[in-house]
């Protein structure tokens, strides 16, 4: 067996911690994540640097920032120049290995995975764009409310049955691993689309669940006065053309705890197959999402937002022979999975990188107290027509940009942010600070041009190539011929070998 760790990422897509037990949450049930925090290090200020899927999975798998990539949107191309962590890992002798969503646009659909097992479960081309040329505009590719008038549960749902897949899958590599006898390290990243919405779930993850019991939102719509940016928002995806009633808030609610507990027992799947195929003692298991979701919280939906059911994110680090349980109190995000995972394969010692990294390892927040405490974000999606920033460090987190009020928070004090500190007089200086960061780190009107001349190149070209058919989707080639009995080698051979253990 290889003295490096294998490392298992499993990943959710738009889960928000707050709907977590692990993080608090008293009805939520999710035993398997729960088990995975209690016997691990739990990090209770994780962000993106980006809360939309596709920047978020950039910056994540690349360590640096959104603005370094050109990772604008959903339907900016990530460039095969850029090294991945996939691709860092590989280097120290990993086999690399996608199980699942990445949602990576353009040609390159591996980036550093030396296997991929499913196609992804969103589109590779350039039609999710925004258009800040048209900053009212409604897409009509975008979210719209019918998830959350129509949640509830179902026999079967694409998701369910993407998932199923996913999971499916990255299992069967576990068992071939193990079987080939491979002391080759390995990295398998599992990506799940659950529990985005729309919001459904099976009937008996629904029942589990009294329906009066669902909680509402803690901040409802117009409890408080209406940022500018949640405005567009909602106008966006149409949540302002809506007055949800109290059954309407509790029946997407409802779902999405359904949908977590089906996360949850994907997770205790993949978690026995682990230690079936014998790779529990010597394998580090992260779980976390892209983003997270409003869910309702002052009537706003999904993300695409710096508040913090939109911009937190669940990150639990499971590797008990290597790390004690504990919490971290520090902020942190995506954007340092790369120096971490990078560290962790060179035997603890700090690697050399092929580009500067905006990203800093967790290793320090893992074996000790040490570790920065800062998390960065950029945002170039919906709802905005200028660059969009967030700095959160200690108790405090700050969201900028040059069309909006200035939005301060104390998110220790004020974790439902109702109370905007932006002109309270003690925090003047800090802020001010902060902002002179913001100004000489970004040349903002530089960015904004970057991003207009992109939008407007993809939306030529996407036309042009639906026209001429070209699709970048990946399309995974199986081998059945070396899966299952064929003439090309005697099936007792075949058999022999795929029984797992030996005899």
């Amino acid at each position: 067996m290889s003295t490096k760790p294998n490392i298992v990422i499993i990943q959710a897509d738009q889960l928000a911690p707050q709907f977590l037990a692990a993080y608090g949450h008293p009805l939520v049930k999710s035993p398997a994540i729960d088990k995975l925090a209690q016997e691990g290090v739990v990090f209770d200020a994780a962000y993106t640097n980006a809360p939309l899927c596709a920047p978020s999975r950039f910056v994540m798998m690349s360590g640096r920032l959104p603005s370094a990539i050109a990772a604008w949107d959903n339907a900016a191309d990530f460039s095969s120049e850029i090294p991945t962590f996939s691709h860092y890992l590989a280097a120290q002798g990993y086999r690399t290995c996608l199980s699942g969503k990445m949602h990576f646009v353009g040609p390159d659909q591996l980036h550093g995975f030396g296997e991929r097992l499913t196609t992804d479960v969103y589109p590779a081309d350039y039609t999710w764009h925004p258009e800040w040329d048209r900053p009212e505009a409604r897409l009509d590719w975008f979210h719209n409310m019918e998830v959350v008038t129509k949640a509830g549960a179902c026999t079967r749902s694409m998701y369910m049955d993407y998932d199923d897949e996913a999971v499916f899958k990255a299992k069967r590599f576990l068992f071939d691993h193990a079987r080939e006898d491979n002391d080759q390290p390995f990295m398998l990243t599992v990506s799940m689309i659950q529990p985005h919405d729309p919001y459904l779930c099976s009937q008996a993850h629904w029942d589990l669940y009294r329906h009066d019991d669902i909680d509402l939102p803690t901040v409802p719509f117009q409890s408080d006065a209406e940022h500018p940016h949640n405005a567009r928002l909602r106008h966006g995806y149409g949540a302002s053309d809506f007055n949800f009633d109290d059954d309407t808030l509790r029946n997407a609610r409802h779902a999405y705890y359904g949908s977590i507990m089906e996360i949850d027992n994907k997770v205790a799947e993949l978690r026995s197959a682990i230690e079936q195929a014998g790779f529990a003692d010597n394998t580090i298991i992260i779980f976390t999402s892209d983003h997270g979701d409003m869910l309702g919280e002052k009537g706003m939906w999904f993300k695409m937002s710096y508040l913090e059911y939109s911009a937190r994110v669940p990150l639990i680090v499971h590797a008990p022979a290597m790390f004690s349980p504990k919490r971290v109190a520090k902020a942190v995000s995506l954007v340092d999975f790369l120096p971490t995972f990078a560290e962790l394969a060179n035997d603890g010692k700090e690697a050399t990188y092929a580009t500067p990294l905006e990203g800093r390892s967790l290793v320090p927040h893992l074996s000790g107290d040490g570790g920065h405490d800062e998390a960065i974000g950029e945002y170039y999606g919906e709802g905005t027509d200028v660059p969009m920033y967030m700095i959160r460090r200690g108790n405090y987190k700050l969201i900028y940009s040059s069309k909006d009020p200035l939005r301060y928070f104390n998110v220790i004090d004020d974790p439902q942010e109702v109370n905007n500190l932006a002109d309270s007089p003690e925090h003047q200086s800090q802020i001010t600070a902060w902002l002179s960061e913001i100004e000489a780190r970004f040349d903002q009107a530089a960015l904004t041009e970057r991003v207009l001349e992109s939008q407007r190149r993809r939306a030529f070209l996407k036309t042009v190539m639906r026209d001429q058919g070209v699709v970048w989707d990946y399309q995974p080639l199986e081998k059945s011929s070396e899966i299952y009995i064929r003439n090309t080698q005697p099936i007792y051979e075949l058999e022999k070998k795929s029984r797992f253990p030996k005899v």
